[in-house]
């Protein structure tokens, strides 16, 4: 599938909304639940709300979010939401949709987006949490700090494909078990979340974005996962991956309807294809 035909699947799927001419409209959300620019503010730190001050309204001159189904995330209390991944300003997406929604996003996010200078500092600050490549944390533990923000009442963003999809036509990849393993062992809430049009605002490994004209990504939020077979018992190897491929299931079935097409039958497996689990998959 070419750009410009996941273009027009990405803006063919909400009609019940018109851009306005005379200003940058705010993300349309469809859903009984509206909430303002900053929603809910006992989760929001100040360096939450100066970020979101400056990044929403220019992310919202970029791009028009059209969010489906935002009553299904969860209003209070601790959750994991797991998104699909395609490209790299996809975690701009995620917590722009979040916020709307009146939750504070926070990611398990790579580690040496930690190291860059100043982009580093305020990863931190706004209370996200660094994973090594491998799965493990500056606390050897790959999901303590998960499940302390859990804990908190927070939620907790995980991709479960962990990088960006190798799928050439970027559906998703198979999954890795960390999103479900941190929803088992909390005993919380796992959310499905998948977005489209991100790729005609940055393709994918690219750094370059698309300005003009502004896009639409439209961002549906399904139904929490069924993990009710697999709490309160011990679970081998086997059954995380069964539990995996449920999650992965549910964000590849929202992105069906996103994209007004099927998936293909089996999810792109990287090592059966002898790819790596990092880098640019074209490189490999």
């Amino acid at each position: 599938m070419s750009d410009a035909d996941h273009d027009q699947d990405a803006a063919g799927t909400t009609g019940s909304a018109r851009a306005s001419s005379s200003a940058v409209d705010r993300p349309v959300v469809q859903t009984a639940r509206r909430v303002g620019r900053f929603g809910r503010g006992k989760e929001k730190s100040a360096v939450f709300r100066g970020v979101a001050a400056v990044g929403a309204p220019l992310f919202d001159r970029l791009a028009r979010l059209d969010i489906r189904g935002g009553e299904k995330l969860p209003a209070e209390g601790a959750f994991v939401l797991a998104p699909n991944h395609y490209t790299n300003i996809d975690p701009v997406v995620v917590a722009r949709a979040m916020w709307q929604l009146g939750r504070v996003p926070r990611f398990l996010a790579k580690a040496s987006l930690f190291r860059v200078p100043v982009f580093g500092r305020l990863m931190h600050a706004m209370g996200h949490v660094p994973v090594e490549r491998g799965g493990r944390t500056h606390a050897s533990d790959p999901l303590a700090a998960g499940r302390a923000l859990a804990s908190s009442g927070g939620g907790v963003i995980i991709y479960p494909e962990g990088t960006l999809t190798r799928d050439p036509d970027l559906w998703p990849m198979k999954g890795k078990s960390g999103a479900v393993r941190l929803a088992v062992q909390a005993g919380v809430p796992l959310v499905p979340m998948a977005h489209w049009g991100s790729q005609q605002v940055m393709g994918r490994y690219s750094a370059k974005i698309s300005l003009f004209p502004r896009k639409r990504i439209t961002v549906a939020i399904g139904d929490p996962i069924d993990l009710s077979a697999f709490r309160g018992r011990h679970l081998d190897q086997a059954a995380w991956a069964e539990a995996t491929a449920l999650v992965m299931r549910g964000i590849t079935d929202l992105l069906e309807e996103l994209r007004g097409e099927a998936a293909p039958a089996s999810p792109w497996d990287p090592h059966e294809k002898n790819q790596k689990e990092t880098g640019r998959f074209e490189q490999i």
